[in-house]
């Protein structure tokens, strides 16, 4: 099995660093590689690698930027790197691999490496998308249905499913029900907010010059930036009520 993977970094020299550290393990091919998070959002939407290395500080577009704005575009395993480890809690609320702390030494590299191929070699190549959930309320199980879901928050260490004026608590992350969900139903718009896409009744601006969507029911959700541009196109190839 060969992994494509690319290197994200503003300064040179790391870019090299890592690229020379990989150019060592047989089931690694370098995809490209980019100084800015702008241009990283680019080669991995058209490389589509499976693996990539991801520096946070990047003028412009951070590596946080960079994850959000791909949404399941994003790489099976991604690695950040940085000279800064206060970002490193963060990296994992984003479910990053792994963390790499600058200057980091081989054998740490390696073994981060060896992580995200063991992570990638693992992973199901494709998952069909989840038609119920199994949630727990009051001592049942309760079976829901996935066409029932308004919208999905995310909580501290649970997703809140909104299902009309109901809400179930489910201990799975946002990138698991991101990624399991049926995409032609659901759209990610922001870090804590997953949609319905067929609840959606509009896009406006809110008193702080924000985009939100209202839903059926009169929830309204924060629209991020970075998921702006890709919920108008899914908008605009369906016809709302």
């Amino acid at each position: 099995m060969v992994i494509s993977t690319v290197i994200v970094d503003d300064e040179p020299l790391a870019r090299a660093n890592i690229a020379a550290l990989l150019r060592t393990d047989t089931e690694i091919a370098i995809a490209g590689e980019c100084a800015s998070g702008v241009e990283a959002i680019d080669l991995i939407r058209d490389r589509r690698p499976s693996l990539a290395f991801l520096d946070v500080q990047m003028p412009g577009c951070d590596g946080f930027d960079v994850i959000e704005s791909l949404g399941r575009d994003a790489p099976a395993a991604v690695v950040f790197v940085t000279a800064w480890d206060r970002y490193a809690l963060k990296a994992f609320e984003v479910e990053a691999l792994d963390y790499l702390l600058k200057p980091f030494s081989d054998a740490r590299f390696f073994r981060v490496l060896a992580r995200a191929k063991a992570s990638i070699v693992q992973r199901p190549s494709e998952t069909q998308a989840l038609d119920r959930l199994m949630v727990k309320s009051s001592g049942r199980v309760l079976f829901l249905r996935a066409a029932e879901i308004d919208w999905i928050e995310a909580g501290d260490y649970y997703a809140c499913l909104h299902a009309g004026a109901k809400t179930h608590l489910l201990r799975r992350s946002m990138s698991d029900l991101e990624r399991e969900l049926d995409p032609k139903t659901f759209c990610r718009i922001h870090r804590s907010a997953i949609v319905n896409i067929g609840r959606v009744r509009e896009m406006s601006l809110d008193s702080g010059g924000e985009y939100e969507v209202s839903l059926e029911g009169r929830a309204k959700v924060k629209v991020s930036r970075g998921y702006r541009e890709k919920l108008q196109e899914r908008l605009a190839g369906i016809t709302l009520l």
